[in-house]
């Protein structure tokens, strides 16, 4: 039976607030009938934002990319070729397929990549600049002919690395936008801002809102919540890896879940202690601080396999491994966004440089789905086609009976029709006259 060592002290919220609900329906809704007028206003409340176009042109995308730091280009380079390189090998997994069933019938799948996507990157008091390679790049990968791609001016001011790396990206729009303002901007188009057709990338709980509540006007990746790290150790764990890694992702806000579970109630004790001694000194301990106090967890498990089932009950977004065998967890675990095997790599790799996608499924979400990758852009589409009057007349003939069990009348004498070629004409277009 395993036992806790510490719990959280507060629940994270599973729902957005009144206020939060309330707050992004009256913008949709003033977004909706309003269109431009309504974006520039709340763009100048929540932002204090209002250029004459959102929209920034190649002269000026050229400008400021040119002003940015040659090392900061250079590593946007780098990770982008990680993100690109991986999502060119995901492409390539996913096929068409045309099958022959019976003879004459012909059946098939087609990867259609969506007309437009939006890519929405977060600005606030942290720019998530990586946001910007995993939510163009991978578009642009599936195929996907439009990217128009959003992210906030910070305290009024163009965040120059993050519009880089959209440009970089191989974005095809960029709008200095940001929060409900743009999410709706996007769904819903505006007589500057074309609609698009599927809504990608993260955000605070406003914009978490919005894309809930527009899902269906518009497709979209997931709903994503507060940043999650559940790391399962045993005894040959580092403690301060351990301890330094779920700091790493509670620095991403006050809610955010760090928890681990390990079958060492030694290197469990160890942890506590070392959060509490590295806390203090670090520069974001107004986030990671609160994340750990209200929602970091201590669990022991009896052995390995109560701690595969339990890291599998909590289906977090982000597990790493630190185990004697990390690669056990390919086989033992179900529920995560992603694994992060052995001391080598961490979740900051993930977040940050390594390639895969960091748009990743939270609040017990990775129970039914995964994260954002180059499939999402795709549409996968069915064909048919029968070519053989026997094997059609044969199929007329078992949809006309399947269909008459359901009371389908209509469809019914579709098949009637492909059955006559062995079955004669129907006695039901005799009685109107056609033979």
């Amino acid at each position: 039976m395993s036992s806790t060592l510490k719990g959280p002290s507060a629940p994270v919220t599973e729902a957005a607030d009144d206020r939060v609900r309330e707050t992004v329906t009256s913008v949709i809704a003033d977004i909706r009938e309003n269109g431009d007028d309504a974006v520039r206003r709340y763009s100048e409340r929540f932002d204090r934002w209002s250029p004459e176009s959102f929209r920034l042109s190649p002269e000026q995308v050229e400008e400021i990319v040119a002003g940015v730091d040659p090392q900061v280009i250079e590593d946007i380079r780098y990770v982008q070729a990680q993100v690109r390189g991986f999502a060119e090998r995901q492409r390539e997994a996913i096929t068409d397929i045309e099958v022959e069933t019976l003879p004459g019938v012909v059946l098939g799948h087609k990867n259609v990549p969506i007309g437009a996507s939006g890519a929405y990157v977060p600005g606030g008091r942290y720019p998530l600049v990586a946001s910007a390679h995993m939510t163009i790049i991978t578009a642009k990968v599936a195929g996907v002919p439009r990217v128009a791609a959003c992210t906030p001016p910070i305290r009024g001011e163009i965040p120059a690395a993050t519009v880089a790396a959209m440009a970089l990206a191989g974005a095809d729009e960029i709008y200095l936008l940001g929060g409900v303002q743009a999410i709706a901007a996007l769904a819903l188009g505006t007589e500057t801002i074309g609609r698009v057709d599927l809504l990608a990338g993260p955000g605070n709980a406003y914009v978490a809102e919005a894309k809930r509540q527009l899902f269906g006007t518009v497709g979209i990746d997931l709903i994503a919540g507060p940043t999650e790290i559940l790391i399962v150790a045993d005894e040959t764990a580092d403690p301060v890896t351990v301890a330094v890694d779920l700091l790493s992702q509670a620095e991403h806000g006050p809610d955010s879940p760090a928890v681990l579970v390990t079958t060492s109630a030694d290197l469990g004790r160890q942890v506590i202690d070392l959060v509490d001694r590295l806390l203090p000194g670090m520069p974001t301990k107004d986030f990671a601080g609160p994340a750990w106090r209200d929602h970091g967890q201590v669990i022991v498990a009896a052995d390995r396999a109560e701690a595969w089932a339990i890291a599998d009950s909590f289906a977090s977004e982000h597990v790493e491994v630190l185990t004697a065998d990390p690669r056990d967890a390919l086989t033992s675990m179900r529920n995560y966004g992603a694994l992060f095997l052995g001391a080598g790599t961490c979740v900051s790799y993930g977040d940050k440089v390594i390639g895969t996608n960091h748009v990743l499924p939270t609040r017990g979400a990775a129970r039914y789905t995964g994260g954002l990758w180059v499939g999402k852009y795709l549409k996968t589409v069915t064909y048919q086609e029968v070519t053989d009057p026997v094997a059609a007349a044969e199929l007329g003939r078992v949809c006309g009976r399947a269909a008459r069990v359901e009371l389908f009348e209509g469809h019914a004498r579709s098949g009637d029709l492909r059955a006559a070629h062995l079955d004669g004409t129907p006695s039901w277009l005799k009685e109107i006259g056609i033979p």
